[in-house]
């Protein structure tokens, strides 16, 4: 993949490995289409990055990508974002880890961010902002955006970036079926200083109304730190959803 990386980007799928083929196809036409303005369209060279992408039972277009140089994929037996995340962080070259799910927009501006924070060694980690979806929900963006910056929790959907050496010393994300980046982002904001970035992250629309699972997601992250078990969380969670 070229030089040695600056930023891993780390993606879990299960399910959904079409949209993480299409993320790095974009991207990497994208940034290859700009080597030669890289600095003035704000786009950041493909030999910077790294994409790794964790599968539960990888499709075929998955293998190709890997057998090609465009991905790292690892396959992984079961379902679990924490330790698919975790695989994939060990066989990673970069000084920064970014942990990104598939079905967010990432574009070549975050991977410019990114690359900004890898240079500036006083930060350790942190995650994008979010941009919400419907536009009558945008309301919603200024409450979280203060949320975060007084500590509140940061979500995988905002693409968690962390440096590796610090993702280490912290034993990585815990391997339970559900919180695991809430719990994280605890940890993470004790061991030093972090970045919230811009421009946001947007995520697509939830099915089921942007109210119940607004007051849905409130209340699982209410309880986890009321200590409800991540186990007990995933059975609520899913509950008649299979």
């Amino acid at each position: 993949m070229g030089e040695t990386p600056i930023i891993s980007i780390i993606v879990p799928v299960w399910g959904d490995d079409n949209l993480a083929v299409d993320l790095v196809n974009r991207l990497q036409t994208d940034a290859n289409g700009s080597n030669n303005t890289t600095e003035r369209s704000g786009r950041s060279r493909p030999e910077h990055i790294e994409w790794i992408v964790v599968a539960v039972t990888p499709t075929a277009p998955l293998y190709e990508m890997d057998r090609c140089g465009a991905i790292r994929l690892i396959a992984c037996q079961e379902p679990s974002r924490g330790r698919q995340m975790n695989l994939g962080a060990q066989t990673a070259h970069g000084k920064l880890l970014c942990f990104h799910h598939a079905d967010s927009k990432l574009e070549p501006e975050h991977l410019l961010a990114l690359k900004r924070v890898a240079a500036d060694d006083s930060i350790i980690g942190g995650a994008f902002h979010r941009r919400f979806y419907p536009p009558r929900m945008m309301w919603r963006e200024p409450i979280v955006r203060w949320l975060n910056r007084t500590g509140g929790p940061l979500f995988g959907d905002q693409s968690i970036f962390v440096r590796k050496s610090v993702f280490s010393d912290l034993g990585g994300f815990a391997e339970i079926p559900l919180m695991e980046d809430v719990e994280f982002s605890r940890r993470l904001r004790r061991q030093g200083r972090i970045a919230l970035l811009d421009p946001p992250l947007w995520s697509p629309p939830a099915r089921k109304g942007t109210w119940k699972i607004f007051f849905r997601n409130t209340g699982l992250v209410a309880l986890f730190s009321l200590g409800v078990t991540p186990h007990r969380l995933h059975r609520w969670y899913y509950r008649g959803r299979q």
